[in-house]
């Protein structure tokens, strides 16, 4: 089995790895006529193009600034950032592998057999978060007024912007996804016309606790798929520093792969390498990894000039809280 762990120590760059990785992992699908890697190949291969042509990310983060002007100029007593990644290797491709462990588990408990691998591929190719732009807000102190509950005024503002952004990024070449969620609850505060695009993890938060508001666009001058998430600083804190962070939430669990238990070795091809992928992904001693521009001491510390864990900063904009009123 050709997996992404085996390319990490020789000191090449990012680029090299995705390439390398890429072609073994075809080389070898084409040998085995397993479809499933030909699918995670191209996957692959679109991260390694978004990193290597990015020239794109140039029109597309000055389209999306628009909507940063905009709101400091009409919230200008927020405090707010937005900032754009590139999603790391490290969590695409568990976040690639998780989707297929997940996927063959949920259709074995309902039907009692193995998906197809039609199902899979469709299941696979339905990456829209490579690309993603996120806007936090918060209300300082000095501009609440008296009695203001903190919580309902960050919320006022924070969906007031989303029921803008999709009108407003469609006058700028891109075109809102429908989100395809069942959601129990809706926000009345969501506005009906965008509530079809959103995923309303406020409303409905996730199990490890994390909230956001969720939207994807078709970018139709780049041709790329790119997310926007909108939250509050303390959802932003919870999900970065808190609970719902990805290392906290993944190191609570006693056993996060339950899916194995239920899943028999040598079962399912598809199921075993995925999860096999994960697990050496989950067990990665980054002080050992040797890729160029990175450089780690332990698992929680690390110096990560290329993206291989944190991902790719390529939108970075703070606007500071005019101060309202009298000092």
């Amino acid at each position: 089995m050709v997996k992404l762990n085996d390319y990490l120590y020789e000191g090449y760059t990012v680029l090299e790895i995705l390439h390398k990785y890429s072609a073994d992992l075809k080389k070898d699908a084409l040998l085995t006529r397993n479809q499933l890697d030909i699918a995670h190949c191209n996957f692959l291969l679109e991260l390694s193009e978004i990193l290597e042509h990015n020239e794109f990310l140039t029109s597309e983060s000055q389209r999306i600034q628009d909507f940063y002007i905009y709101l400091s100029e009409k919230y200008p007593y927020l405090s707010f950032n937005l900032k754009g990644r590139i999603k790391s290797i490290l969590r695409a491709e568990k976040k690639f592998n998780g989707y297929i462990v997940q996927f063959i588990y949920d259709y074995y408990l309902e039907h009692n057999e193995y998906p197809p691998i039609s199902a899979l591929k469709a299941k696979v190719n339905n990456f829209r978060d490579l690309i993603a732009y996120r806007i936090v807000i918060s209300l300082p102190p000095s501009n609440r007024s008296e009695g203001q509950d903190l919580e309902t005024e960050e919320l006022k503002y924070l969906y007031e912007m989303a029921n803008v952004l999709p009108e407003f990024l469609e006058e700028r070449g891109f075109t809102a996804e429908l989100a395809n969620l069942k959601q129990p609850n809706t926000s009345p505060l969501l506005s009906g016309a965008v509530m079809p695009y959103y995923r309303d993890y406020i409303v409905n938060p996730r199990s490890s606790g994390y909230r956001s508001l969720h939207i994807t666009f078709y970018d139709r001058i780049s041709r790329n798929f790119t997310e926007v998430q909108l939250r509050t600083k303390d959802m932003d804190d919870y999900a970065e520093i808190g609970t719902a962070n990805h290392y906290f939430y993944e190191k609570k669990q006693d056993n996060p792969l339950v899916q194995r238990n239920t899943i028999p070795v040598g079962e399912n091809l598809y199921f075993d390498e995925a999860y096999n992928r994960i697990i050496e992904l989950r067990n990665l001693d980054l002080s050992k990894v040797n890729v160029n521009m990175f450089n780690a001491l332990d698992n929680n510390t690390m110096n990560d000039g290329c993206g291989l864990y944190k991902g790719r900063l390529i939108l970075p904009y703070e606007h500071l809280a005019k101060i309202r009123g009298p000092l």
